[in-house]
């Protein structure tokens, strides 16, 4: 697959999303990125921004398996991955998959069970691997969490640990549509009686497999000049040296920004990687891995506003 039919791809799912969904165009291309560079998605916002809906819309147009969970309190690590249950009939134990055998998961509200059950999700995330009694269980090629959070200001929150955040590619704030797309929400979907699944509202499956599997195989061959690698290390580095901040991106983040910029190249119809592509995703990518300082939090330093100023002082190869 050429870049070019990567591009169509991506405009053709685009366009299946958005007959479910209004807006939130940033949202879905972030998805893509995140998709094609084999990584995984966080998104923040208030409720009722369609978030699940996205999701679901999103695994109908690639033809994945969709699979939810509702993180809650008494959540268990066994309620995630599934266990090896005893049947009394056979007088043998039987393997129960949980529901993080599918493609996309969506872990909706991540931040609202307890550390134990979170974890449970590091290993499937960075390795694509489940352990049930000391058997690994490899789960899909195309496994992809995307993961909702609350505000960490909402009641009955458990953060999220820096490991944990690091495995996410992306950090997405999803905020409220604007007055015209929020018009159009409550003209089209205000219409129905009740929630409607993506296939009724027309969302159907124009990939495959095999498109997907090519699409990724050419994000691969997307080329990263010398310029752009250092222009990501220089990057990477910078949030370590910052008064403002704690704890700075890990290596793992520079590499991760390495993949999603050749994967928003491809998404663009380019075989070759630009500045740009890397400025645009930065503040998706640092977010969640920057920790403030003491200090900085006191003062009422924003995170948003430490990583823009922290990309504006990184000058962009020519």
């Amino acid at each position: 697959m050429t870049v070019n039919e990567v591009k169509a791809l991506a405009e053709n799912i685009r366009g299946e999303v958005s007959k479910a969904v209004v807006g939130q165009d940033a949202t879905i291309d972030l998805m893509l990125v995140t998709l094609l560079a084999g990584g995984h998605i966080l998104l923040e916002g208030p409720p009722g921004t369609a978030k699940t809906l996205i999701a679901n819309s999103f695994s109908r147009a690639l033809g994945l398996t969709f699979g939810r969970i509702q993180f809650t309190p008494d959540l268990m690590p066994g309620d995630i991955i599934g266990a090896n249950l005893f049947n009394f009939q056979t007088s043998t134990f039987t393997l129960t998959r949980g529901p993080i055998f599918t493609d996309i998961l969506l872990a909706d509200e991540i931040n609202r069970t307890p550390p134990k059950t979170q974890a449970a999700l590091l290993e499937a995330m960075q390795e694509g691997t489940v352990t049930i009694d000391g058997v690994s269980l490899p789960l899909g090629e195309r496994f992809m969490v995307i993961a909702t959070q609350n505000p960490i200001e909402q009641q009955g929150v458990y953060p999220l640990p820096e490991a944990q955040l690091d495995r996410f590619l992306f950090k997405h704030i999803v905020d409220y549509p604007s007055a015209a797309e929020e018009r159009r929400i409550v003209a089209t979907h205000g219409a129905r009686q009740a929630a409607m699944s993506p296939e009724q509202w027309g969302v159907a499956q124009i990939a495959s497999a095999q498109d997907i599997h090519a699409a990724v195989e050419s994000v691969a061959s997307v080329r990263l000049a010398d310029e752009v690698i250092d222009y990501i290390t220089t990057l990477i580095r910078a949030t370590r040296d910052v008064a403002d901040l704690e704890n700075g991106a890990s290596p793992r983040a520079g590499a991760m920004l390495a993949g999603a910029a050749r994967a928003r190249a491809a998404l663009d119809g380019r075989d070759f990687v630009i500045p740009d592509d890397v400025k645009v995703l930065a503040p998706a990518l640092l977010r969640h891995r920057l920790v403030l300082s003491p200090a900085a939090e006191i003062d009422g330093r924003a995170i948003e506003d430490v990583v823009r100023g922290i990309i504006e002082a990184i000058e962009a190869p020519r």
